[in-house]
């Protein structure tokens, strides 16, 4: 394929050279006559390994060029990557001016192109930003319309320094968002030699990837600091407790634990977390990571609260108030913390969960229903039925599978909240939401 790329930078010159060396003719667009003149000497214009080895072998056999004449780029082109930077803001806020520049910049160069030309934004950029920013601008200064004339992808990279060229052959996935197939299509054939997973997605999701995946990365690496500055004042050998922890991918270093949803509970979660917390602060060891997770589980439970309210109805009916299916344990339930305040806000409710029957309860499970929530023992009723017939809301508390059956019974007037994504495949004239999706 014909590729042009604006923007020589990092992404820009490593994206330039591995496409050219996969066979693309390649034409690097940057403003700075100093990068331009690098790579047409054959040498990297970044120190990163075997880039200037490719660079080189590009320019030699004339897969890649580099130019600051943009118009002449995109004219001899199918495909325009944006890979300029977007610097945060003194106040923290994206800065997206340089993407606002090119974006300009491409949309002027194709008022003289007849032919459809997709522009895909390498760039990191908040969801929003190609619908709200890079089409306007790209139709205003073109005089074009997006996806008869052009087209828009997003397409993040995950390039780390250092491994950059290795990481772009062997990525941990390849994600392409757009708002029409034909495009996706054409730019899944740009990477159709890599070995890895290939996701067609929307443009904001695609956008959005690539900062769960950096905050989540710095999330790790926030927290494996904290529990090895912890270890050291314990005495403890940090690494090999991580070693030991990362061993662990059936639900450490896994999927779990990573969908959306709502609030923890149970017996062990809060219990431990609030343990290693106090430990950390007898031993003045500051934990702000740590410290930070019950008060957002807290914000989690309020969430749902605030979003049953805003329905504007008093009759709510609650499916599943254990801490999760196929258990009968009430300790810290969020669900047993959410219905406490929507009885305090004076709502009509109704809670169901098979496995909390007082008739089966006993031990610390009976003990806790009966001293600590007595006013909640008197709301449950026995059959799903009893909760469709008195709920204008009904709330899914946890997967239990037989709260499935009750969608197709249920009516246009009634609403559906559901905090565990028990539903949203499923068939309903009810109205449906998640509470984070």
């Amino acid at each position: 394929m014909r590729i042009s790329i604006f923007g020589l930078g990092y992404v820009g010159s490593v994206s330039a050279a591995c496409f050219a060396r996969e066979g693309n003719h390649v034409i690097g667009i940057d403003p700075n006559k100093t990068k331009v003149d690098i790579i047409n000497e054959k040498r990297s214009p970044v120190i990163e390994k075997d880039l200037e080895e490719l660079i080189s072998e590009g320019v030699k056999t004339g897969f890649l060029e580099a130019t600051m004449d943009g118009k002449y780029s995109l004219l001899n082109s199918e495909i325009s990557f944006i890979c300029v930077g977007t610097p945060s803001n003194p106040n923290g806020s994206l800065n997206t001016k340089y993407v606002e520049r090119v974006a300009s910049e491409i949309g002027g160069y194709l008022k003289h192109k007849n032919d459809y030309h997709i522009i895909v934004i390498r760039s990191s950029v908040l969801p929003g930003t190609s619908e709200n920013i890079i089409i306007p601008t790209l139709e205003e200064y073109s005089q074009k319309k997006i996806n008869t004339d052009f087209g828009v992808v997003v397409n993040p990279e995950f390039l780390r320094e250092s491994s950059a060229v290795s990481d772009f052959y062997n990525p941990p996935k390849t994600v392409i968002g757009s708002q029409i197939e034909r495009d996706a299509v054409t730019i899944a054939q740009v990477y159709s030699k890599l070995n890895a997973p290939l996701f067609i997605t929307s443009l904001r999701i695609a956008e959005l990837v690539k900062y769960a995946d950096n905050a989540f990365h710095a999330l790790k690496v926030a927290f494996s600091n904290e529990i090895g500055n912890l270890s050291k004042v314990l005495g403890v050998d940090s690494h090999e407790v991580m070693n030991i922890f990362c061993q662990d991918t059936k639900l450490n270093i896994s999927p779990c634990y990573l969908k959306p949803g709502f609030a923890f509970g149970g017996s062990c979660l809060p219990k431990d977390l609030r343990a290693l917390i106090y430990k950390a602060k007898t031993l003045d060891v500051e934990v702000p990571v740590l410290n930070a997770i019950l008060p957002s589980n807290e914000r989690q439970i309020k969430n749902a609260f605030q979003r049953v309210l805003s329905l504007g109805k008093k009759r709510v009916g609650v499916l599943g108030f254990a801490f999760k299916a196929g258990t009968d344990d009430l300790r810290e339930s969020p669900v047993v913390e959410l219905i406490e305040l929507l009885l305090g806000k004076g709502l009509d409710l109704k809670i169901y969960d098979k496995e909390v029957s007082l008739a089966k309860l006993f031990g610390s499970n009976k003990e806790f229903i009966e001293n600590r929530i007595p006013h909640i023992s008197e709301l449950m009723v026995e059959n799903l039925d009893e909760i469709i017939n008195h709920a204008e809301i009904i709330i899914i508390g946890n997967n239990s599978e037989e709260f499935a059956k009750i969608f197709p019974s249920l009516k246009k007037d009634q609403y559906i909240v559901d905090l565990i994504g028990a539903s949203r495949k499923i068939e309903t004239q009810a109205y449906y939401e998640g509470i984070c999706w």
